[in-house]
């Protein structure tokens, strides 16, 4: 028997390649790119980072590739690209401003109600107390009519009993028309958000809430605007136009002369797209969204009808209707083509150029004639015969005979 055992090492024997330590790939990390460093490593494991999203891939294919590389229709594309960008638009980019409301007093009669409905062409109307600062709920027209037909309703036994039967059931007179619209209980909640608040965070409130209509506060607790659930949908597939809407004209429209009627309310990049890049407000696009917006931040109030106010560059912009709250139309043209439009037979100074004469200039007065001295009288003068537009000098009177 030996007297030496075998020896029991850790080492192992060449080429035995057992309870090696290998690295195991993670099944969701890819090949790293090479200038990954190990702090963005360690980053994406505490933040659970990655280095691309889908989202990103997908802009990238909706703005670069061509609808027919893509795979999608141009207008998959285009919603596809306004739902991307649904979340930044805030709430005071899609809101219909204060002065456009249509709302009610909670006490208007229902008859007056009726009315306002078919003159607005909206299913829902904001009410208010005494100022739009004070509302308190909205009402829908579905309710309104709901309201009526139960008023208006007759028992079917005693209506077969009537000598002559009222149609569908309904008596119409048994509706007080000058009942106040807070007496009916038919007032719905309105939603109350901020300006800032973001679109489709709205949009998926509304659909939580299920209230439709939505009433933007300001900092200060007053009305600032009104949005409603079609607005926010309107901003994914486009205008949204039922057999109630009316067509609407262009905003701003080019004259024969050169110059362009447009709305107040025109946006200021759909200005400079029909005008052209020379209608550059510059960081005035900062602040104010509207054509109307510019011209009260230039004036410093709300110009009057007729009123001139400089434009950017060499435009000049004519206010031609608005009231003490707001500008509603306007005319923007250059300030050649506006000389160039005076009339042509005014006077002018050849060293003055086109600068108009002042009205004392237009015409000098002529210059005053000074009366025809009569001839001396004398020998040579007194056997002349006198003029013609001079009355003959009457004949002496012949004396009586005696």
């Amino acid at each position: 028997m030996p007297d030496t055992e075998p020896s029991i090492s850790n080492e192992p024997a060449p080429g035995d390649t057992r309870n090696l330590p290998a690295v195991v790939p993670q099944p969701n990390e890819g090949a790293r790119p090479l200038n990954d460093s190990w702090v963005s490593r360690m980053l994406r494991t505490l933040f659970n980072w990655k280095a691309g999203s889908i989202r990103a891939d997908l802009e990238v294919v909706l703005e670069a590739g061509a609808p027919g590389e893509t795979g999608f229709s141009p207008e998959e594309s285009t919603m596809l690209k306004n739902i991307l960008g649904l979340r930044e638009r805030r709430v005071e980019d899609v809101m219909l401003p204060r002065a456009d409301i249509v709302a009610v007093q909670r006490d208007i009669s229902l008859g007056e109600l009726v009315r306002v409905f078919e003159g607005a062409g909206h299913s829902r109307l904001v009410v208010y107390n005494d100022t739009l600062d004070d509302p308190v709920g909205m009402v829908h027209i579905r309710d309104l009519i709901a309201f009526m037909t139960a008023k208006a309703a007759v028992d079917p036994v005693l209506n077969a009993k009537r000598k002559k039967p009222l149609p569908a059931g309904l008596d119409l007179k048994a509706i007080d028309l000058a009942m106040p619209l807070s007496d009916t209980k038919i007032m719905r909640e309105l939603l109350f958000v901020p300006p800032s608040m973001p679109a489709i965070d709205l949009l998926a409130k509304m659909q939580a809430t299920r209230i439709h209509l939505a009433l933007v506060i300001d900092e200060y607790g007053g009305t600032d605007g009104l949005i409603s659930m079609e607005d926010i949908v309107e901003l994914i597939v486009g205008d949204i136009a039922d057999e109630h809407d009316l067509e609407e004209a262009p905003y701003i429209v080019r004259q024969p002369d050169g110059s362009y009627v447009a709305d107040a309310r025109t946006e200021l990049e759909e200005v400079t797209e029909t005008v052209g890049t020379e209608f550059d407000v510059g960081e005035a696009a900062d602040d104010v969204d509207t054509l109307g917006g510019y011209l009260v931040m230039k004036a410093g109030r709300v110009p009057v009808r007729g009123e001139l106010v400089p434009g950017p560059g060499t435009f000049e912009i004519e206010v031609l209707d608005a009231d003490p709250r707001r500008v509603k139309r306007v005319r923007i043209y250059r300030s050649k083509d506006r000389k160039s439009a005076r009339p042509r037979d005014a006077r002018r100074r050849p060293a003055d150029g086109d600068r108009p004469l002042a009205p004392a200039e237009t015409a000098p007065p002529a210059e005053a004639t000074p009366p025809a001295e009569a001839p001396p009288l004398n020998e040579a003068s007194a056997d002349r015969e006198p003029p013609a537009s001079a009355p003959a000098a009457a004949p002496p009177k012949a004396d009586p005979q005696p």
